[in-house]
């Protein structure tokens, strides 16, 4: 597994958080730490996920996804 951090543009209340939280659950081997306006942490399998998936999975919902670091 590994981790993965996002800063995501456009997330200014709960309904955002929501949302986003539902699309990371959403991608198959991602697994959400932490969804908060402005940022979101997950753990994914990388032989199931891509973080490019993770991000455009963020960017479908119509906020701006990008990756700030991972670990």
């Amino acid at each position: 597994m590994e981790r993965l951090e996002l800063h995501i543009d456009g997330m200014s209340c709960d309904h955002c958080v929501r949302a986003v939280r539902n699309a990371l659950q959403q991608v198959n081997g991602v697994t959400v730490e932490q969804v908060k306006v402005g940022s979101a942490t997950v753990t994914y399998d990388p032989a199931r996920a891509t973080r490019q998936e993770i991000v455009e999975a963020v960017n479908d919902e119509g906020y701006g996804a990008h990756t700030a670091s991972a670990a």
